[in-house]
């Protein structure tokens, strides 16, 4: 099996959305994948855009220096989208001979990228533009063998989407159920937390967080020293950070549970508070509660009309929670910790599909190797 110039296998399509009876508009990023465009397109004229239809390509031919990929995406849903006038759209000229898949596979390969980089312009935008890339060989079995490795590599992918579909299904079961406590047994925040302040008295702990509007610990990028630390408030497990500013702003409550066995510092500006040890609920199932989108929009309603728009924190408390039996909230929060296992587990596995990309070709340039070859690899 020899390796074969691109370009006698693909050819360009310039359709354009001239009745504009396409409007759903995506961009591709450097990982190879279409998002939604984050162009501004007020007042432009999509009759001018490209459509682009299953199994078909977008590429950029630009920026593949400075980015080292080479932006090419297969499109995969039954419906056509529209992409910039500026990207190439390409297909194969016969399925028969090269499948798309195949192709888009091959360029997968961090190989591939360096390979585009090198041989990539001069220019400012460091391009690699159509007649360059349509120079570019790789190796093309005959159709059995690239659907061999098409079906294994699709088969690998559809696995990971029937897990990542369980966990929408999952998710629901948690979300009802939590809307079914909505208007059951509500009590004010107050009635179950309250504030702790231990200090960094000794300045021992340099553990700097911050929470972001996701209600996420983040490492603090506020600039302080070692003096100043001592000021800072020591945060536990199972206890709370809160931040009342900026509440109607970012139309979020910041409040999080904290969950490492370490303990952190978090500005003085942020209060600290716990569950009450004879309270009747679990933090977790709480913070639950403050995940909902209804509690940041109730949290934004409530917050004052200062600049900063904030929620202080006797207003925070009587917000009002359900406080359900504690074997429900056992259960829900049992769930939801399933869910983010699922969640994580979901997360290694589609990071685990991709590097097998180049594992699957090495297999065919190994079979190319064994066969005699026009060309070395790439």
């Amino acid at each position: 099996m020899s390796y074969k110039r691109l370009g006698d296998y693909i050819q360009l399509v310039d359709n354009r959305n001239k009745d504009l009876a396409v409007t759903n508009l995506l961009g591709i990023n450097i990982t190879k994948n279409f998002m939604p465009s984050v162009a501004n397109v007020s007042g432009t004229d999509l009759s001018k855009y490209k459509v682009i239809k299953k199994g078909q390509f977008a590429y950029s031919a630009m920026q593949v220096g400075r980015d080292e990929t080479i932006r090419l995406a297969l499109y995969t849903d039954n419906e056509p989208a529209i992409i910039s006038p500026a990207y190439l759209v390409i297909e194969t000229k016969d399925i028969n001979e090269l499948i798309p898949e195949y192709m888009m596979m091959w360029f997968q390969r961090p190989e591939s990228d360096r390979y585009g980089w090198f041989i990539s312009d001069s220019s400012v935008r460091a391009s690699l533009e159509w007649e360059r890339f349509s120079d570019i060989e790789i190796p093309i079995p005959n159709i059995n063998e690239q659907k061999k490795y098409v079906a294994l590599y699709k088969g690998l992918l559809n696995n990971q989407k029937v897990y990542e579909y369980s966990l929408e299904d999952l998710q629901l079961v948690c979300d009802s159920y939590m809307d079914t406590l909505k208007e059951r047994n509500l009590q004010p925040i107050k009635n179950s937390v309250e504030l702790v302040d231990n200090r960094n008295s000794d300045g021992s702990n340099i553990n700097l967080l911050g929470i972001n509007v996701k209600k996420v610990f983040m490492p603090s990028e506020a600039k302080t020293t070692k003096a100043n630390l001592v000021k800072y408030k020591i945060i536990n497990k199972g206890q709370f950070a809160y931040s009342a500013m900026q509440v109607g702003r970012d139309e979020t409550v910041r409040v999080v549970l904290y969950s490492s066995d370490v303990p952190a510092i978090i500005s003085p500006a942020y209060s600290v508070f716990q569950v009450k040890k004879d309270a009747k609920i679990l933090p977790e199932f709480l913070m639950l509660w403050f995940y909902r989108p209804e509690f940041n929009r109730y949290g934004w309603f409530i917050s004052d009309s200062s600049v900063r728009a904030s929620l202080e924190w006797e207003r925070f408390c009587d917000i009002e929670v359900p406080v359900p039996d504690i074997k429900i909230q056992e259960a829900i929060v049992t769930i939801y910790h399933t869910l983010e296992t699922r969640k994580r587990i979901n997360e290694q596995l589609k990071a685990s599909i991709k590097p097998l990309c180049p594992v699957l070709m090495r297999g065919v340039i190994e079979n190319s190797l064994a066969e005699p070859t026009e060309r070395q690899a790439i």
